[in-house]
């Protein structure tokens, strides 16, 4: 598969991610670390969406700030990105250990937005490499 089409592929599951985070605002049916969880999913998906679309290789990691580090190296400017990195300790690899409280509780209506827009922004530059391809 080429890197086109893996990018798509990554940025469909980041909807997923995100259309399962829109269902999620209830604090009493869905604990904090799986509303976090999605959301890490769908972020970390995004920026390797971005990657693979850049032909970029990338180590197997749930890692943001990785993923944000490699963007960066490569000239993509990621300052807007840093507060992704709060999603970190929901991270796959933390899932199924004892979770405890990280600080305040998280504005699901604000983190729902935020995704949605580095989801869309993916999305659209996705978008743009498909045009400017003549595909």
């Amino acid at each position: 598969m080429d890197d086109y089409e893996y990018a798509k592929r990554l940025i469909s599951a980041a909807r997923k991610d995100l259309r399962a985070l829109a269902g999620m605002e209830d604090t009493v049916v869905f604990a904090e670390e799986v509303f976090g969880f999605h959301a890490q999913q769908a972020i970390e998906k995004a920026l390797k969406a971005r990657l693979s679309l850049a032909g970029i290789e990338y180590p197997k990691t749930h890692d943001i700030s990785l993923l944000l580090s490699i963007l960066a190296k490569c000239g993509v400017i990621t300052e807007d990105y840093t507060d992704l990195l709060e999603f970190n300790p929901y991270a796959v690899q933390l899932r199924y250990e004892a979770f405890d409280e990280i600080g305040k509780p998280l504005d699901r209506a604000a983190v729902i937005r935020r995704v949605t827009e580095v989801v869309e922004s993916t999305q659209q530059i996705i978008n743009n490499y498909l045009r400017s391809d003549g595909q």
